[in-house]
């Protein structure tokens, strides 16, 4: 049997309009210290976008969200935030912010294995 690893995620959130705190969830990023593991899948619905706020550009969420991903990667383009070490990055993307993107509350787990963890969560909470 694996050993189950501590892991930590959160869901990323479109929030058209923060003063009224509605969201549309995009993404989930997940993160395990044991197993050095740092990465987010996202997914815009722009159907349901459309619908929830039309004001907003897709393509600019978008973007936003693939540079979310590179720091998650510590990618070269990922800028001064990319280079933090793999903990700093998430609290990095998971710290409370009153923006357009943001993070749910960092929720605890166990499992052996991240990334069909990360997939698992994004099909639930996403998809």
């Amino acid at each position: 049997m694996q050993e189950k690893h501590l892991f930590e995620y959160a869901v990323i959130r479109i929030v058209p309009r923060v003063e009224r705190e509605e969201f549309l969830n995009a993404g989930v990023i997940l993160y395990c210290q044991k197993k050095k593991f740092l990465q987010m899948r996202f997914h815009i619905n722009n159907e349901r976008l459309q619908c929830f706020c039309n004001e907003l550009d897709a393509v600019d969420l978008k973007e936003n969200l693939i540079a979310m991903e590179k720091i998650c990667s510590g990618t070269n383009d990922s800028g001064p935030i990319g280079r933090l070490d793999l903990a700093e990055r998430f609290r990095w993307i998971t710290a409370t912010r009153s923006t357009v993107l943001q993070a749910s509350k960092v929720h605890p787990g166990f499992s052996e294995d991240p990334e069909q963890t990360l997939n698992k969560l994004f099909e639930q909470l996403v998809l």
